[in-house]
């Protein structure tokens, strides 16, 4: 929500910050250190950030020895779709079905559902279960340390260990669920700016073509307030009305177990 109005934290916010540079908005999702797994839910209206859930259960990531949650602000670049029919020429797997996932490196914490101007410095390939899932490496623009950051070979020179951490933690981050190792192309080599930005270009258009209604975006929502000529777009009034409808179920489902609550208790304690 921007100045009292709704917007689709997928769809709405431009991918990038400035046409003539290659600055790009990023949507934090996770700040670093903590655990519980937040993300743009792409397949309600909107796409809400919230808490994924799995078999009814809140869904958080185990701490990595000898790290505790996620050790970079974790989020995602809007106006971006891994298409999961397309296969991607270089991992010749397909896409997971999300906006490109963001690894930010700053030193500061940053808040969930922030939107930062980051610039790109590289990008690793994990392959989940068979799809394409791209990591972006990038840093805040504001960050102090910002200016010193161009390409992937700054972080090995500047924060030596923090990219053998993360493809350490991408590949055992699952396991404490009873997974399997996740695996990577190209060995685990992190790939350059150049080579991001050819990813990112890539995503934007298989986000364009979902938009557009020329791709089968399956159960994705692609309801917007923001592009025009998109058959999904909606008016802000529309926006708010799909708004205070997941509102007034959410308050229904609170009464429902309030009351629920109350009868167990009554049954237990009752005579």
């Amino acid at each position: 929500m921007n100045s009292g109005h709704y917007i689709s934290p997928f769809h709405d916010i431009p991918l990038k910050v400035d046409s003539t540079e290659n600055l790009f908005n990023m949507v934090v999702e996770v700040p670093r250190w903590t655990n519980a797994k937040m993300e743009i839910a792409t397949k309600e209206p909107l796409n809400p950030i919230k808490q994924d859930i799995k078999d009814g259960k809140l869904r958080y990531v185990a701490n990595i020895f000898p790290h505790k949650g996620y050790i970079w602000n974790y989020g995602a670049l809007p106006q971006t779709w891994e298409d999961p029919h397309r296969k991607d020429k270089s991992t010749d797997c397909c896409g997971d079905n999300d906006p490109i996932d963001v690894c930010e490196i700053g030193s500061k914490v940053l808040s969930c559902g922030e939107v930062i101007p980051v610039k790109i410095l590289g990008i690793l390939a994990l392959i989940d279960q068979g799809e394409t899932d791209w990591k972006i490496i990038a840093i805040n623009v504001n960050d102090p340390e910002a200016s010193k950051f161009h390409d992937i070979d700054d972080v090995k020179k500047y924060k030596p260990g923090y990219l053998e951490a993360t493809l350490n933690w991408f590949r055992f981050y699952k396991v404490p669920e009873g997974k399997p190792e996740n695996q990577f192309a190209f060995n685990g080599e992190f790939k350059n700016k150049a080579f991001a930005l050819d990813v990112i270009k890539s995503t934007h258009e298989c986000w364009k073509a979902l938009l557009m209604k020329k791709c089968d975006g399956g159960a994705i929502k692609c309801t917007n307030v923001h592009i025009c000529d998109s058959p999904f777009h909606c008016t802000q009034e529309e926006a708010r009305s799909i708004v205070e409808l997941v509102r007034g179920k959410y308050l229904n489902y609170l009464s429902i177990m309030k009351i629920l609550k109350e009868k167990t208790q009554i049954h237990m304690f009752g005579n």
